[in-house]
């Protein structure tokens, strides 16, 4: 991908995987919370979680969230069924990706991953 704007510092992070943790919507907000801190990354609000509830299809139940981070944003995405996760981390500011990997991988107890990060 051509860099548009070089002048510009962004850092994007895409990681998927499945998970073995009892997820909820708690549990995600604490992930929202604590994944910024561990990388010394600000937040300006709290994190969002959304819970569809029947209105998709079975296979795609799960939670969507979001929490805004002064240096942009962090989404998550939750296949309750599936055990699946998709998250997707875009800043302004460097960040240290192994450790975001890291500590995702451990949080979601995640027993298998990728990740892109650009």
């Amino acid at each position: 991908m051509k860099n548009l704007a070089p002048d510009i510092t962004r850092q994007r992070l895409l990681l998927e995987g499945h998970f073995t943790a009892a997820v909820d919507e708690a549990l995600i907000r604490r992930f929202l919370r604590e994944l910024p801190q561990s990388l010394d990354l600000r937040t300006y609000g709290e994190p969002t979680v959304f819970v569809p509830g029947g209105r998709g299809r079975d296979s795609n139940e799960g939670y969507d969230a979001f929490v805004p981070l002064i240096d942009s944003g962090i989404s998550l995405y939750v296949w309750t069924t599936k055990r699946f996760l998709a998250m997707v981390m875009f800043t302004c500011k460097r960040f240290d990706e192994a450790a975001a990997v890291r500590f995702t991988n451990e949080f979601f107890a995640m027993a298998q991953t990728e990740h892109q990060g650009f």
